[in-house]
């Protein structure tokens, strides 16, 4: 028997949790990307061509839509791009960090270095090359983007998030690789709005690191010891691209 075909025969034996919502027509979308962005599974070939009977779709869509993966250069002019990560470069061991709890008592939650601390205190220290995802069980709110954003009557958003000390601490005391969030953006919405800009993400991306955004179903994995396995469209030139995301799980 051949090693990894048994390794492959007891990662089944796991539980396997998609990660990545499904997206349609309606899906929602970031409002700074023009209308039109979005045209998913339109025949353009059809049942019935003499040529060869057969069905063909195109498929039209913003980088950051649904689940996606952002890299480097979305935030920074030389940032290197879709083509620039590897296979070997997209499975992580993954570390979820629940504040729910938090985060029901107060929506602006962003979630802080002790946060991690405590987490690492139960469950040992976050590895090298993880992927450190918070919990928030936001990804109910899917697909209403009014609730995604959690409008106010003047547009204003309330959402939690992360804090760039949380960041500074996965990437600077530890060493991981990627970070992700059920929210639309990495950055709690109060900490946006007093940096008058979007400072965690552009952290994350300055750093040469990845982050996943609109993750799902975290609540049906292990806080430790899961590993995570995002996958998309080898396209290159790519800011970001819609992701498909899930987690092995004891």
């Amino acid at each position: 028997m051949y090693e990894l075909w048994q390794a492959l025969g007891k990662a089944k034996q796991y539980k396997w949790v998609e990660l990545s919502h499904s997206l349609n027509n309606d899906s929602p979308y970031w409002a700074g990307i023009p209308e039109g962005s979005v045209e998913l599974s339109k025949t353009v070939y059809d049942w019935g061509n003499p040529m060869l009977d057969c069905l063909i779709q195109t498929f039209k869509f913003p980088g950051q839509f649904g689940t996606h993966i952002d890299f480097p250069g979305h935030f920074t002019k030389d940032g290197v791009l879709s083509e620039t990560f590897g296979p070997e470069d997209l499975v992580f061991p993954l570390c979820v960090v629940d504040v729910s709890e938090k985060v029901k008592a107060d929506v602006h939650y962003a979630v802080t270095a002790q946060d991690l601390r405590d987490y690492e205190a139960k469950y040992g220290p976050i590895p090298d090359g993880a992927m450190v995802v918070i919990r928030t069980d936001w990804g109910g709110r899917w697909p209403d983007m009014n609730a995604l954003s959690n409008f106010d009557a003047e547009g204003g958003e309330h959402t939690p998030g992360w804090s760039l000390e949380a960041l500074q601490y996965i990437y600077e005391t530890r060493n991981a690789a990627a970070n992700g969030h059920e929210t639309i953006d990495t950055d709690a919405s109060a900490l946006a709005a007093q940096a008058g800009d979007l400072a965690c993400e552009r952290y994350v991306l300055s750093h040469g690191k990845l982050q996943v955004e609109l993750l799902c179903n975290l609540d049906k994995v292990a806080p430790a010891g899961a590993v995570a396995v995002v996958s998309y469209p080898r396209i290159e030139g790519a800011t970001g691209l819609p992701a498909r995301v899930w987690a092995i799980t004891p």
